[in-house]
């Protein structure tokens, strides 16, 4: 299946690609020598087609004929706006994730696709589980219900990928990375990732001399990965790897830091000298979610991660540069 994969000029198609990971992949292809001689990339944005709706997606995938397809985009929010729709009749978490990746799935069936790469989440695990989590896992139980309608959704790409291979042996299959965050992430402070949220309220308490509130008590522990080493390892899946079980995309478990760590180094990177207070009255989420990259090591034992503390001073060098621009 390999030299398949390999053989002839690719076009791929990346759905989602002006968020945080398209443009983190666009990076390396166009900057990082990504890119084979003779390909086309196409990173498609929600302007170019609302991918909830069937025929638009179509026309979409007839306009350009990808042979391969990364499917990154999905309706999304921080956690408490989650929380706050998911009971809600206007859930669109679940509704439109199930819409947008059936309608990308199907209609690369229609078009002879050869292969997708779609991007989960890490959320989609079990909230009752054993650490560190695997690729086994996903299905042992229900998952943290902060956010189970997006959970779910993500986790029906899972089993569409087996049902594709099973009828007709497509080589669909998925990355489940930690918390991503970088440039062109979403920075706002209600609804962004958490990191990314955090570096807007800093440098907001920063401009105007006031304390950083963070939700919860810090004490939550994550597996932070930088957006472009996401972005090189999925070029790396849709190359190469070929199995259907998806494949965790995350830093080592003795990587995973606090909030309260994470805090730290994002006030050290925007030279923050004030205070900073935990809201012990909001939800901490999930106290953590530690996954086992273990696969990805077997195949990529070399792979070099981008150190925390500088993947954050990058980033919030980036986003200071682009403050005016950026998703805040």
């Amino acid at each position: 299946m390999g030299s398949e994969i390999n053989a002839g000029p690719m076009c791929v198609l990346v759905t989602g690609g002006s968020g945080l990971v398209g443009k983190a992949i666009e990076h390396v292809v166009q900057k990082e020598g990504g890119k084979h001689e003779g390909e086309q990339w196409i990173f498609l944005s929600s302007t170019d087609a609302d991918l909830v709706d069937v025929g638009q997606t179509r026309a979409v995938f007839e306009k350009y004929r990808p042979t391969h397809v990364i499917h990154l985009a999905a309706k999304v929010g921080g956690l408490y706006l989650h929380m706050r729709e998911n009971l809600s009749t206007q859930n669109v978490y679940i509704r439109d994730n199930i819409k947008i990746n059936d309608n990308v799935l199907q209609t690369a069936h229609d078009m002879g696709v050869t292969k997708v790469v779609s991007c989960l989440s890490s959320c989609i695990f079990p909230d009752k589980t054993t650490y560190p989590i695997d690729e086994t896992m996903i299905h042992n139980g229900p998952p943290h219900d902060s956010n189970f309608g997006y959970s779910h959704a993500k986790r029906m790409i899972d089993v569409q990928n087996r049902a594709y291979f099973q009828q007709y042996g497509h080589r669909y299959t998925a990355v489940i990375p930690t918390n991503v965050f970088g440039p062109y992430d979403n920075f706002n402070i209600e609804n962004g990732h958490v990191l990314s949220a955090l570096i807007n309220k800093t440098y907001k308490a920063k401009k105007e001399g006031t304390p950083v509130n963070v939700c919860g008590s810090g004490a939550p522990r994550r597996q932070f990965i930088y957006s472009l080493d996401v972005g090189r390892l999925i070029i790396w899946v849709l190359r190469e790897y070929e199995e259907i079980d998806p494949i965790i995309v995350s830093v080592g478990e003795e990587d995973e830091v606090s909030i309260k760590e994470a805090v730290d180094m994002i006030a050290q990177a925007l030279d923050f000298k004030g205070k900073i207070q935990f809201d012990t009255t909001l939800s901490d989420g999930q106290m953590k979610k530690t996954a086992c990259n273990s696969k990805l090591r077997r195949y990529l034992p070399d792979f070099t991660f981008t150190p925390l503390k500088e993947a954050i001073k990058m980033t919030c060098d980036w986003f200071m540069t682009n403050y005016d621009t950026a998703r805040t």
